[in-house]
């Protein structure tokens, strides 16, 4: 066989390995809160969604960590839902996922429970053990964000679209 399709296969067998994990917390920065009041309904929500452990509050930064249960299956898509059921928005969101040294070629899109994750890069990357990715797809980053994304990200045609269960990461 060729080579290069042996790497390919070895790649995506690889990739398919690290599919069948989640990600096992949120970092969500939430917009519009005012006082304790409201970042008290952003966790009463956040906490009575499935698949969520726990939910700590930093009143400071308005940022609510969202630890998932093992073995579920929470989204990305729901957690923004449940911050804005209790009327405000998502700032950012940062999730954090474990590999197990994978190697993810630059804007690779690999599945994950039941999800699309674009990794966005201009190079290959390593992703080794509890790796953090901060969403960049309109509403999980600020209007002003995602402007000044949309010029950097344009080339990527899935960037501009609204897929429901695809998501665009940025590694930290």
């Amino acid at each position: 066989m060729n080579q290069k399709i042996i790497f390919a296969i070895l790649i995506a067998s690889f990739i398919s390995i690290q599919v069948k994990a989640q990600f096992t917390k949120a970092e969500i920065m939430a917009t519009g809160l005012t006082c304790s009041m409201c970042s008290n309904a952003i966790n009463k929500q956040l906490k009575s969604l499935a698949g969520v452990d726990s939910v700590e509050v930093d009143l400071n930064t308005n940022t609510f960590i969202v630890h998932v249960k093992k073995e579920s299956s929470v989204s990305p898509r729901t957690l923004k839902e449940g911050v804005e059921k209790a009327g405000f928005f998502v700032g950012s969101m940062i999730v954090s996922m474990q590999f197990d040294n994978i190697v993810i070629p630059e804007s690779k899109k690999v599945e994950k429970d039941g999800a699309e994750f674009v990794i966005l890069g201009n190079k290959t990357q390593i992703l080794d053990g509890d790796v953090k990715a901060k969403i960049i797809d309109k509403g999980y980053v600020t209007q002003k964000e995602y402007k000044k994304l949309s010029k950097s990200f344009s080339k990527i045609p899935s960037f501009q679209s609204v897929a429901e269960n695809e998501y665009h990461l940025i590694i930290n």
